[in-house]
């Protein structure tokens, strides 16, 4: 197919791609515990129809030892065509406090060309994304195709790390595009180059048998709370650089965004200043950065005049594409080791690792991707980085080292994933389906599998 003749397909395809995507998102398939899994299944099951109704003439849902099923679809290269992977996930978030959400997270809603409700962004628009720009080619792929939808990425997507570890020609490939980032604005293209890796754990602090009268016994009591929050503040200083002792500051070469842009995606209100040092891309992509994502104590509402004998947290730490995420949360507990206070107990449980990702420059794909990126959004893309992390894209690398590997996607910075009133830009998703259908078209007549 030519260049012109991929666009009229894509554009043909967009208003049954948006319904699919609703149909998609209506369905709460929240892979964590304590939710159903009935919707979960139920998505997996569409997810099945929609790579059939793609062409793919193998598909099957495949089962994942302590988790949702993937699902999984080929079709074989043609002669001298190299091998493509697609990923993306068809999970959820939780959808919190419904009183947050403008309208309702599972009642997707268009409004001013832009579709809301949880998962419309991160990442059903990811499936949607592989499904239309494979509908495209009617059947007739230009390179060999694989594709690999996950079903719980959101909570434990280390098992179907673990699943493809013991299962890798399932997902060799010549490269892989993988569908779960995006560009840091609408109609702003770009290519992540870094993921930073992650190590999270939940530290607990005790001081007492048990709560005692903060009048009393308030004074000489050690409050666990209290030496837990003294603990937690001890790892920034002043400024909002971190004080752990093995975490430096790194560099991003490429482009971050402005001051004034950053601040106005993240919400930063009016007077508050940014914290830490170096540029911003450096601090978002190329540092390692701590943040407590949870406290256990006695809330405002059931606040008692007690002192507390356990207070727990749990710590989040990013970890740059270079660092080790074992060492990284090796060297936070001992600090908060170091630093606690009156003798207090400290237990460290529940510990989480995922490595980072660096791309490796140039290559046959990614002069493929630059130049189906430039036609669909009139300009090349640029390189960025991601604060966050996807434990899988490591796996891939380390697997698959001569792979090439792609992310890019539907979604923006203000796509609010994770957050009340998600949602994604139809425009966004267009030129995302057209870039990754002009790229199989550019990839298959420029690479020579299994260099």
């Amino acid at each position: 197919m030519t260049p012109e003749e991929i666009e009229n397909a894509v554009a043909a395809g967009m208003p049954r791609a948006v319904e699919d995507l609703k149909r998609l998102v209506a369905i709460p398939s929240v892979a964590f515990p304590g939710h159903p899994a009935e919707p979960v299944l139920a998505a997996a099951e569409a997810v099945e129809e929609l790579l059939r109704s793609a062409g793919l003439p193998h598909v099957r849902r495949i089962p994942v030892e302590g988790s949702f099923p993937a699902v999984y679809g080929e079709a074989p290269a043609p002669p001298g065509a190299p091998t493509v992977l697609l990923y993306a996930h068809y999970d959820v978030q939780p959808a919190g406090d419904p009183r947050l959400w403008r309208t309702p997270p599972f009642e997707p809603t268009l409004i001013d060309g832009r579709l809301y409700g949880r998962g419309a962004a991160d990442d059903k628009s990811g499936v949607i994304s592989h499904v239309a720009a494979l509908r495209a080619f009617q059947g007739r792929f230009p390179v060999g195709i694989k594709v690999l939808i996950e079903g719980q990425e959101e909570y434990a997507g280390e098992r179907l790390e673990a699943f493809i570890e013991a299962n890798p020609e399932l997902a060799r490939a010549d490269a892989i595009i993988v569908a779960d980032t995006g560009n840091p604005k609408v109609g702003d293209p770009a290519v992540t180059t870094s993921l930073r890796g992650l190590a999270a754990f939940t530290i607990e602090v005790r001081t007492l048998k048990e709560a005692m009268h903060s009048g009393q016994f308030g004074g000489p009591t050690p409050d666990a709370l209290a030496a837990l929050i003294r603990m937690l503040a001890s790892l920034h200083d002043d400024n909002g650089d971190i004080r752990v002792p093995g975490l430096p500051r790194g560099t991003f070469l490429g482009t971050g965004p402005s001051e004034e842009e950053f601040r106005k995606t993240a919400g930063v209100l009016d007077g508050v200043r940014l914290v830490g040092s170096g540029s911003l891309a450096d601090r978002l992509w190329s540092s390692y950065a701590i943040t407590v994502t949870g406290i256990d104590a006695p809330s405002v509402a059931n606040a008692v005049n007690a002192v507390q004998p356990v207070a727990r947290a749990r710590v989040t730490v990013r970890v740059p594409p270079a660092g080790d995420p074992k060492t990284a949360v090796e060297d936070v507990i001992d600090h908060l080791r170091r630093v606690t206070p009156w003798g207090a107990k400290v237990a460290i449980d529940d510990v989480v690792l995922g490595s980072g990702f660096l791309a490796i420059p140039g290559g046959t794909a990614r002069g493929a991707l630059n130049r189906a990126m430039e036609r669909a959004y009139g300009r090349p893309p640029r390189d960025i980085g991601a604060g966050g992390s996807i434990p899988l894209v490591a796996m891939l690398a380390r697997l698959f080292p001569v792979a090439e590997i792609l992310l890019f996607g539907a979604e923006d910075d203000g796509a609010s994933i994770h957050a009340p009133n998600e949602r994604v830009d139809l425009e966004e998703l267009r030129r995302t389906i057209l870039t990754e259908a002009l790229f199989l078209a550019e990839y298959a007549g420029a690479a020579v599998p299994g260099r």
